[in-house]
């Protein structure tokens, strides 16, 4: 689960992490008041969505002389007039893709004097299983295109859990990105605030870009992006409130109602699969007989008739969807029950696409003969290759 920007900051300074005074602003009107309660002389609006790239990003509402998401204004009148501008348009960055994201809400904060800007992130290793650490004097750019590019630039360690975080960690940051004096003292501080947010909070993700040193030789952070396990958040209430659902996507919010495993895509063919590997695979048999899956969706091994239901609900609402391919294995789920649950979601929804299944294991039979007999215009299908064969073939009207 992500949050904004806002309330990244928030949580951050609850850490007594060292961050510019803000305030969020969700209504126009509120626009001139916010601003007024900060010092300036500096204000910086920036839009709130789930994505990163706001700065270098585009709205598609833009007229001339319009750009980006973060826009650094010098009195309160013009802080209030970006924040108005920005509120309810479409912000396209190279993250939403070319839809974009509407903004609801605007941060105004107090602007800063920058001397330099740095990156420090904290994530989960997948390799070591272990909170790792990647710091580089590259600030404010994607840290992808400077490991592209740069790679000697970036500094990535693991802290083993074991022995914990200790100011060896905080030193070595300090120290890669070229910091002295007070600052050392300052960077170990922040290292080990973060690792006690990002431990507590169950975070995925802590990134700070960019860390910046102020003229005054002290570090802030002047951007905070955060990100938490899901799987985690039945023991985090307090980062549980924080979630935006218009953020997320209406159809991978209404699979997680029902607990399934659903990740939207670009391609036109819908997938039901059981299971994340065979899912894996039916996507990749999609591409190879020359088209593209429109979602990734794992309904487990212990789904019900009403989950299936749910999920072709959800594969169906999709208007990219030109066909609809369901992939069973039947280990533990019932290829019966699975059978059921499409004749019932049809019968909901009505079936306006080709429909392809492909059933094989517990009760393959029973489940074919629910099918069969059901009426529907389904494609049987022998084996996986078979079926990406006859769903692509039918999307693409062979």
């Amino acid at each position: 689960m992500n949050i904004h920007e806002y309330q990244a900051k928030q949580l951050l300074k609850e850490y007594g992490l060292p961050v510019s005074d803000g305030k969020i602003v969700l209504r126009a009107e509120e626009a001139k008041a916010a601003a007024g309660e900060l010092g300036g002389p500096i204000w910086v609006v920036k839009a709130q969505i789930h994505a990163g790239g706001r700065g270098k990003g585009k709205f598609k509402e833009e007229s001339a002389g319009e750009k980006g998401g973060v826009r650094v204004t010098k009195s309160v009148a013009e802080a209030a007039e970006e924040a108005q501008k920005m509120l309810g348009r479409t912000l396209v960055t190279h993250q939403t893709g070319p839809a974009g994201k509407v903004v609801n809400r605007v941060y105004i904060e107090d602007g800063s004097d920058i001397a330099r800007e740095l990156y420090l992130a904290l994530l989960v290793d997948r390799v070591t299983s272990r909170i790792a650490f990647v710091v580089s004097t590259e600030g404010g750019m994607d840290i992808e295109e400077v490991a592209a590019k740069t790679p000697e630039k970036i500094l990535s360690f693991s802290v083993d859990p074991a022995s914990g975080i200790s100011g060896f960690h905080g030193r070595r940051v300090a120290f890669a990105l070229g910091l002295e004096g007070k600052q050392v003292k300052q960077c170990v501080d922040l290292v080990n605030r973060l690792y006690r947010l990002f431990l507590e909070k169950d975070a995925e993700m802590v990134e700070i870009n960019p860390l910046i040193v102020t003229t005054d030789g002290d570090l802030k952070c002047l951007d905070a992006k955060l990100g938490f396990d899901s799987n985690a958040l039945y023991r985090q209430s307090a980062v549980l409130a924080l979630r935006d659902e218009t953020e997320e996507d209406p159809k991978e919010l209404a699979a997680s109602k029902f607990d399934l495993n659903y990740i939207a895509l670009d391609g036109e063919i819908g997938c039901m699969v059981n299971g994340a590997g065979l899912a894996m695979a039916t996507m990749d048999i999609i591409k190879l007989y020359g088209s593209e899956p429109a979602n990734f969706l794992d309904v487990g091994g212990g789904a019900t008739k009403e989950k299936v239901t749910e999920a072709f609900k959800i594969i169906t609402s999709d208007p990219n969807v030109k066909g609809i391919l369901v992939n069973i294995f039947g280990g533990i789920m019932r290829c019966d029950v699975i059978a059921e649950g499409v004749i019932a979601a049809v019968k909901a929804v009505g079936l306006q696409v080709p429909l392809v299944v492909r059933l094989e294991g517990t009760n393959v039979e029973l489940g074919k003969k629910i099918l069969n007999e059901s009426g529907l215009a389904v494609i049987a299908a022998d084996n996986l290759a078979d079926a990406a064969d006859k769903i692509v073939k039918a999307v693409k009207g062979a």
